[in-house]
This record gives C-alpha cells, sequence and structure tokens, in this order.
C-alpha cells in the first residue's frame, strides 16, 4: 500500500478533491423560458424518498427559474457531450437559447414542467422540496420523481470535472459486489 508525502495544499481549491459525481446539465423552465445550466455540485442525499442536493448560484439564470417554479431535470450526459457541457456553462441562458444553440432536442417531461434533453443518458425529473438553505448557501434540495435511463451502455462514460477547466471521464468498473452484505448494496 502506498504512503503519500503531503505538502500544504490551497484550501480554496479542496474541492478539486473531493468530486461529487458526474457534471449534469439542469433544464429549467417558468412561463415562456427554458434554460441548461452546467452543474457539478450535488449530491445524492436519500434513498426514499429520492433526494439530491445541489448548489445554484444566486447570480445563475437558472437560479431564478428553479426557484420560481419550483421544479427541474436533471440530466446525465456522456463524454460526447462534454465539449457542449463545457460551452453550456460558458453562457447564460438570459440571453441565448441554450436548446437551440446547442442544438439539443427538448422532450416532454412526465410530471415536472421543465423539459429532459434527449442526447443525454439520463433523465431525473425533480421538485424542490426544500428551499431553507436557498439564500443562505444556494443549496437546494429536490425529490426525483420520474427517473429516465438509457439501458445501454450500463456503465456509461460520464464526464466529472476537476476544476481548473479540466474533466476526467469515468473509466474501468470495479466490482467488489462480494465483499458487501446484501442490505448494503
Amino acid at each position: 500500500m502506498t504512503i503519500y508525502k503531503k505538502f500544504d495544499f490551497p484550501v480554496a481549491e479542496a474541492r478539486r478533491l473531493l468530486e461529487p459525481g458526474p457534471v449534469v446539465l439542469v433544464s429549467s423552465a417558468y412561463k415562456d423560458q427554458r434554460n441548461i445550466m452546467t452543474l457539478g455540485w450535488h449530491m445524492p442525499m436519500e434513498f426514499t424518498p429520492s433526494l439530491v442536493g445541489c448548489v445554484i448560484a444566486s447570480s445563475n439564470h437558472s437560479y431564478a427559474m428553479i426557484s420560481r417554479s419550483k421544479n427541474c431535470v436533471i440530466n446525465v450526459p456522456t463524454v460526447e457531450l462534454a465539449r457542449t457541457a463545457a460551452k453550456i456553462g460558458n453562457c447564460s441562458g438570459a440571453d441565448t437559447d441554450k436548446f437551440k444553440t446547442f442544438k439539443l432536442t427538448a422532450l416532454e417531461p412526465e410530471v415536472v414542467a421543465a423539459p429532459l434533453i434527449a442526447e443525454c443518458y439520463a433523465n431525473l425529473e425533480c421538485i424542490l422540496v426544500d428551499g431553507r438553505l436557498r439564500d443562505k448557501y444556494n443549496f437546494f434540495i429536490f425529490e426525483v420523481v420520474k427517473a429516465h435511463a438509457a439501458r445501454t451502455p450500463k456503465y456509461p462514460k460520464t464526464i466529472h470535472y476537476r476544476g481548473d477547466g479540466q474533466f476526467m471521464v469515468a473509466g474501468p468498473a470495479l466490482n467488489l459486489r462480494r465483499l458487501f452484505r446484501p442490505e448494503m448494496l
């Protein structure tokens, strides 16, 4: 087992060591507007009900739309959409129709008002269930009320943000199922 020699690391960059999961595209809709934002700061919070926490900056156009509509769709892109996800995250939906600009297909949702993105591997329709931390920390807690996912590939090549414009791609799977108690799977 490797023992690592450590050096001081900038506290402001600690987030790069705790990458929470795949980059997602959050779609939202309010009245006659719709938007897509790129998001890297999210986390599963509960199994049942299925809760997901997301940090959405108050300066982001989606913040106001989601605060008003109280719903969104968390769309999971694969590596094929990496460049598109980066570009989406570097422009504002206040003055750009991101579906049109990036040639993405909006699909009708089953439960919420926000559109699904057809080109994404999975779509999670979410409703805002707790916004008490929104004003203080920009933290939204959503319940996934409907989930859609492709059957293949079983383990998609999702993208993960490392900071400083660097991404990594999900790699080979490591099966440690035999080490788990059945109730812990």
